[in-house]
């Protein structure tokens, strides 16, 4: 059976659909309605940082944040329990009548490796929660992508989505404006 040429091939594995939109408000308001319509698998790819996207996605906040304050405690922690250890019982020497210990001279120390370990804690947690490195990604074999860097806004709504049914998602990214819908391969 010969295929017409309006067909389109079907794919092996599809990773899901994407939908141009050429404003940023326009972008903003599907993003309201792809979140309001409950999809969770999705993302926006902008050419640059969009002011409330994160709330429109309905995106929560970031968890690094958490990484980075476990790191500082155990840094702080590690720099008072270093000095304690070294002057209380590694090296106990009583100089001038002053005690073993004293955060008042293990701070700086503290205070420094708070820091560092606060750095690396950042670091790490970033890379663990955005699954960093990622060398690739099936976005970046569409043809739109390119544009999406340059002046071009777009919607991706993942195939492993729970609600993802691909008439009714084009429906919606049609629905919410979206032009030049295309299925992108895995």
């Amino acid at each position: 059976m010969a295929r017409t040429p309006t067909e389109e091939p079907a794919m092996d594995k599809s990773y899901g659909l994407i939908a141009a939109f050429d404003t940023t408000p326009a972008l903003y308001h599907a993003c309201e309605q792809v979140r309001n319509a409950g999809y969770t698998q999705w993302d926006a790819l902008t050419p640059f940082p969009v002011h409330g996207l994160d709330a429109a996605m309905g995106v929560r906040r970031s968890r690094v944040p958490r990484f980075s304050l476990t790191g500082g405690i155990i840094g702080f922690a590690t720099g008072m329990s270093l000095i304690w250890w070294t002057d209380a019982s590694d090296y106990a020497l009583i100089v001038g009548g002053k005690p073993y210990f004293s955060p008042m001279f293990a701070f700086p120390v503290s205070y420094e490796l708070a820091i560092l370990f606060t750095a690396f804690a950042t670091i790490i947690g970033m890379f663990l929660v955005n699954r960093l490195p990622m060398h690739y990604h099936p976005v970046q074999k569409a043809s739109q992508f390119v544009r999406a860097m340059d002046d071009r806004f777009y919607i991706v709504i993942e195939a492993n989505d729970p609600k993802f049914n691909v008439a009714a998602t084009r429906a919606l990214l049609e629905q919410a404006g979206g032009h030049d819908i295309a299925e992108l391969e895995e």
